[in-house]
C-alpha cells in the first residue's frame, strides 16, 4: 500500500491538527495541496492511499472554479476505490458530487462550537465495527449544513443540523464535523474568526475551552479508532492506542 495520503487544506496557514498527527503516527506521509493558492491535485490515486479534504471559510455552493473542480475531483478517489474522509467543507462537497444539497439552517443558526450528536441504527453498528463509542459532543464551525446524498448511510445526527455523519460505500465518509481540532487550533479560531460566535446558535469563547476539556479526551479515542477502521496502519507500524 502508497504510504503517502493526499491532503486538502484551504488556506495558507491552515494545519491538518490531530488526524495529521495520527496519520504521520500511523507511518503516512501527508501530500499536502492547497487548492485556492494554486495547487494541482493529481489526476489519478495511483501513488496515494487515501485522501481527506479539511473545511474551510468558503461554501461548497461557491462559484469559484476550484470549488467545482475540487468537488468533481472527489469522484476521482471514489472511482479508485481509496479511502476518502471529509471533514465539514470536505463532507459538503462529497454531498454535492452525489446529488444532495448544501444549505444555510432556515432560522440563519451556526454550529460554532461544542454541540450533541446521535448514533442512527447504522452509526450504532458502525461503532461496533471500529470498537469505539461515538462521542457525545463534537466540536464544530460551520453555518450550512448538508444532505446525505442518495446511496449513502446516515451514521449520526444532531439537533440543529440533523445530518452529522454519513458513509459512501465501504471507505468514504462525510462528518460535519471538525475531530481534527486541537486545543490551539482552537485557541486560534476562536480569536481570529471571534465575530462569527456572535451569529444565532453559536457558543461563547469560555464555551468552547471548556467544551475542549469536557469531551476532547471521547472525540480522540474515537478518532484514533476510526481512522484505524479508514485507512488502518502503513506497513511495518505496530498498532496500539495513541495517549490522549
Amino acid at each position: 500500500m502508497s504510504r503517502s495520503i493526499l491532503v486538502v487544506l484551504h488556506q495558507e496557514h491552515s494545519t491538518p491538527g490531530r488526524v495529521g498527527r495520527l496519520l504521520r503516527e500511523r507511518g503516512f506521509h501527508l501530500d499536502i495541496r492547497r487548492p485556492p493558492l494554486g495547487c494541482a491535485l493529481p489526476e489519478t490515486m495511483e501513488h496515494h492511499a487515501g485522501a481527506v479534504i479539511f473545511g474551510g471559510p468558503m461554501s461548497a455552493n461557491d462559484p469559484d472554479p476550484w470549488i467545482r473542480r475540487q468537488t468533481d475531483w472527489i469522484g476521482t478517489v471514489l472511482a479508485a476505490e481509496k479511502p476518502f474522509l471529509g471533514l465539514c467543507l470536505g463532507a459538503q462537497m462529497l454531498s454535492n458530487l452525489l446529488g444532495g444539497r448544501v444549505c444555510a439552517h432556515p432560522a440563519g443558526h451556526a454550529e460554532i462550537g461544542y454541540y450533541a450528536i446521535s448514533p442512527t441504527e447504522d452509526g450504532h453498528a458502525f461503532s461496533s465495527e471500529i470498537g469505539a463509542h461515538w462521542p457525545s459532543h463534537v466540536y464544530h464551525w460551520h453555518r450550512e449544513g448538508f444532505d446525505v446524498p442518495p446511496g449513502a448511510t446516515t451514521l449520526a445526527k444532531g439537533e440543529m443540523f440533523e445530518n452529522q455523519a454519513f458513509r459512501v460505500g465501504a471507505k468514504a465518509f462525510g462528518l460535519q464535523f471538525h475531530p481534527e481540532v486541537t486545543y490551539a487550533m482552537m485557541c486560534r479560531w476562536t480569536v481570529r474568526a471571534h465575530e462569527r460566535m456572535a451569529m444565532p446558535g453559536a457558543r461563547a469563547r469560555h464555551e468552547h475551552l471548556q467544551g475542549w476539556y469536557l469531551h476532547d479526551r471521547s472525540v480522540e479515542r474515537w478518532l484514533d479508532a476510526f481512522l484505524d477502521g479508514w485507512i488502518g496502519r502503513s506497513d511495518g507500524v505496530a498498532r496500539g492506542r495513541t495517549a490522549s
